[in-house]
């Protein structure tokens, strides 16, 4: 019997050390594009990495508390679902978006980097505070003056 093994990088199984998967808890994920294309940069194919977001939440997988969408990158904050796994939840928006993404940019090949970086919260974290520090990332990136100026974000509490 053959067993199919995917060769890591040495880094990307650290990543993985310690992820648990709780339901209910809130998580803020950090996901690349791959070798940093903006590919987001496109309004359009950003807006395919938000649609993922919206049916992960329609089948509660994921809540979404707050998230953006930068051209080379995304920030998502939320609350996993029942019977779900971060992972999972992760890997079916980057599937889901790189083919809508390949699909408006008459391109073929990979759109995320493997992996992702994900942090659980503690119950002391104000979510609030992460929130708008997620949310503030185009007027750091200097890509905006004003955040409403800035097409591919949101929040539950704006």
């Amino acid at each position: 019997m053959y067993t199919f093994r995917m060769k890591l990088k040495p880094h990307s199984r650290k990543l993985r050390m310690g992820r648990a998967s709780i339901t209910g808890q809130v998580y803020l994920v950090t996901s690349v594009t791959h070798q940093r294309s903006a590919f987001f940069g496109d309004l359009q194919a950003g807006r395919t990495v938000v649609k993922s977001m919206q049916q992960t939440q329609f089948h509660g997988a994921a809540d979404t508390l707050a998230f953006v969408v930068m051209p080379d990158h995304l920030h998502w904050l939320f609350s996993l679902g029942p019977s779900h796994s971060v992972s999972t939840v992760v890997s079916g928006v980057k599937s889901y978006s790189a083919m809508g993404v390949n699909r408006i940019l008459s391109r073929r090949g990979r759109v995320w980097q493997r992996g992702f970086h994900d942090h659980a919260l503690r119950r002391d974290e104000d979510l609030v505070h992460v929130a708008r520090y997620i949310i503030a990332n185009p007027l750091r990136a200097g890509l905006v003056k004003r955040l409403g100026d800035y097409p591919l974000w949101d929040a539950v509490w704006v």
